[in-house]
């Protein structure tokens, strides 16, 4: 190696090192502020980002509302028999387990269900036309009824207004006219049974072809882990689902059942009827208690001519209907079932709008159902915990 000689770095030009301190100082700051620039224009992409996706959602939600409303006489019969389907499922699914063919437990259930809505159709409706062909002449004798049982009432008022105005003011009112045609109730009969008899016909093939649809659904996963957590998913959600459809079903019929029997007891008219009446409107949380106990307030005013015995059935049933849904049925679910009385009555509101009837009988159990299915699915999870109790 040549030795560098002491002279040569005596001579050489002296280095200036500020400026070189100061070109990294510069080139620095003015990476930085691109750094901040280019993340101050990321987060401004992102707020427009996320404008356009709430726009689109907004958008979606809106085009499934108005299809959901357009097919609404296509999609209420499928949901109906999927649900009726789950909830027999149990049954067909316990008769394979002792070697019976799901073909032949399906046939014979649908057997038994059909004569079972046969017979309570033609033990119901009797009654039911003799109410509605004499609806309007009962609303004109309940008037003068209600007007005995307020007369009190009526009485302290006028006492009042006379010793505030110094004289009564007398309004007369005449109670309207109701006409109600038996003939506009059969004039849509055929359609009715058109719907019964698809609700039907749904109802079997899900019970005969419903476990095969989901084995092809599964197969269609990409790989073994997949299918395998899809199967674990798809057998929680029926066998669950099933579960919570076939319990409300036993304890809305034990309802019916028990007020009907209460009513037989009270000395109610068709207390069958009334019994059917409660076990069908106990689908609609709440709304359903309150018409039923409506309805048996004004019929009981109707049938009795004393305050006590008029106000009993409504009272009673308040009661059993209470005792139903505080204790009874909490009991019986468990809480994992149990959904906010707030997303009820939402879930109501807005199925009621776009369905009617249908749509506030169904409610309740998609939202249930909704919400058990929501647990199992990844990314779902929050809904779950917005409507749960």
């Amino acid at each position: 190696m040549t030795a560098i000689e002491p002279t040569a770095l005596s001579n050489a030009t002296p280095v200036d090192e500020t400026s070189h301190a100061a070109i990294p100082a510069t080139s620095s700051s003015v990476v930085v502020a691109q750094v901040k620039q280019a993340a101050h224009g990321v987060n401004r992409l992102r707020g427009h980002l996320r404008a356009i996706r709430m726009t689109l959602n907004a958008l979606l939600t809106l085009a499934l509302l108005y299809t959901v409303t357009l097919v609404k006489a296509l999609i209420i019969p499928l949901v109906l028999a999927a649900f009726i389907g789950l909830a027999l499922n149990p049954i067909v699914a316990r008769g394979t387990r002792h070697h019976i063919p799901r073909w032949l437990g399906a046939s014979v259930l649908m057997a038994s269900l059909i004569a079972g809505i046969a017979t309570g159709i033609s033990m119901l409706t009797p009654p039911a036309l003799e109410w509605l062909h004499s609806a309007p002449s009962q609303i004109r004798s309940f008037v003068p009824k209600l007007q005995h049982f307020t007369r009190p009432l009526e009485a302290a008022g006028r006492a009042t207004q006379t010793l505030v105005n110094g004289h009564p003011s007398l309004s007369a009112q005449n109670p309207s006219d109701v006409a109600i045609s038996v003939w506009d109730v059969l004039a849509n009969t055929p359609k009715v049974l058109a719907a019964v008899l698809t609700v039907l016909l749904l109802v079997y093939f899900f019970l005969v072809y419903g476990d095969l649809i989901l084995r092809r659904l599964v197969e269609i996963a990409p790989s073994f882990g997949y299918k395998r957590h899809a199967v674990s998913i798809v057998r929680g959600i029926q066998t669950e689902v099933s579960r919570y459809i076939l319990t409300t079903v036993l304890i809305n019929v034990s309802l019916g059942i028990a007020t009907a029997v209460m009513l037989y007891f009270l000395h109610m008219p068709d207390p069958l009827l009334w019994g059917t009446v409660a076990m069908f409107a106990n689908f609609i949380p709440y709304v359903g208690a309150i018409v039923t106990t409506t309805t048996l307030l004004f019929v009981g005013m109707i049938h009795f001519d004393v305050l006590a015995n008029a106000l009993l059935p409504a009272v009673c049933f308040a009661c059993v209907t209470a005792i139903e849904g505080n204790l009874i049925t909490p009991m019986i679910l468990g809480r994992r079932m149990r959904v906010s009385p707030i997303a009820i009555l939402i879930w109501l509101l807005i199925w009621g709008w776009l369905w009617g009837v249908p749509g506030a009988l169904l409610a309740v159990p998609m939202l249930t159902s909704a919400k058990l299915i929501a647990e199992r699915v990844r990314g779902w999870e929050w809904f779950a915990r917005m409507v749960e109790r």
